[in-house]
């Protein structure tokens, strides 16, 4: 073990904008085990498009997943809902494997119930939020598209970050559920349909500039997942999500404590049924190898 510096959440929230929440930290002093991990949450499997870029930048980080999957899918909960039970179940994550940081990795959680679980556990949680900031950074028509779940577009945080710095560009919103549910169906072996991507994003290139968009902020972590599908319906368009800004965040969170010398297969957790044998096959492609029910 080696005496560490832990950030720790204070009262006071901030953004940047880029796709991740934070709050201001203050510092404290505290001894770190190498082999405490970092726990990654999502409802699903839209939290591996932010463990992958956390693991090009961590190697041997120790990584507890947890798939909500009893709880999916979380865009069409309500914010109650979503609030009373995202922190007891991260809280009974945490007194059991002990992580060193919590990621909350899915956007509609994030907005929803990352407060909420910051008031409750005592080590620093990392939620994101719609990459608004860079998108408007590149966007050269000056209409960038917001697409995630129903309950993170209509969130008033969406309101605010794009006035605040997307404030010269018109910000087209669309949830689509049936998006989240094909990149679930993607890692379990399921071969998609691309005149149902198609039909999935008219909603939004049928709003008024709709087909001006040139830029795409992927609001939800699951959408990463079929990037590559949802450029052969969309070309031309460019696409920004939060993840490698994310895996940034939780490299500086973390600078300076130790870790295991050799990386280790992660563990992956999900709170309803088991893993399907072709999702185990896509787990063990992000180095999660034992499955577990919570």
């Amino acid at each position: 073990m080696s005496s560490e510096v832990e950030t720790r959440p204070s009262t006071s929230l901030a953004t940047n904008g880029g796709g991740l929440r934070t709050k201001q930290k203050t510092l404290t002093s505290r001894v770190m085990d190498p082999n405490a991990p970092l726990l990654f949450f999502d409802s699903g499997v839209g939290g591996l498009s932010v463990l992958e870029p956390t693991r090009a930048l961590l190697p041997t980080a120790p990584i507890v997943y947890v798939a909500d999957n009893a709880g999916y899918p979380y865009g069409t909960k309500s914010d109650a809902e979503l609030a009373e039970r995202l922190p007891v179940l991260l809280g009974r994550l945490v007194e059991h494997y002990h992580p060193r940081l919590a990621v909350i990795a899915c956007n509609t959680a994030s907005t929803i119930a990352l407060d909420h679980v910051r008031a409750a556990l005592d080590i620093p949680v990392v939620g994101t939020v719609p990459a608004i900031k860079p998108a408007a950074e590149i966007s050269l028509s000056r209409v960038i598209g917001v697409l995630g779940t129903a309950a993170t577009v209509r969130q008033p945080y969406v309101d605010d970050l794009a006035a605040r710095f997307a404030a010269d560009c018109t910000v087209i919103r669309h949830g689509s559920p049936d998006l989240v549910a094909m990149a679930e169906g993607k890692l379990a072996g399921e071969e998609i349909d691309q005149q149902a991507i198609a039909a999935a994003i008219r909603p939004m290139l049928d709003q008024p500039h709709g087909a001006e968009i040139d830029t795409v902020v992927l609001a939800c972590t699951h959408f990463p997942l079929i990037a590559e599908e949802l450029g052969v319906a969309m070309p031309g368009v460019s696409f920004v999500d939060g993840g490698a800004g994310i895996a940034r965040r939780i490299a500086w969170l973390t600078r300076g404590q130790a870790w295991p010398d050799v990386a280790s297969d992660g563990i992956v957790l999900f709170t309803g049924a088991a893993a399907s044998p072709a999702l185990a096959a896509s787990l063990n492609r992000f180095e999660l190898a034992t499955i577990a029910a919570l």
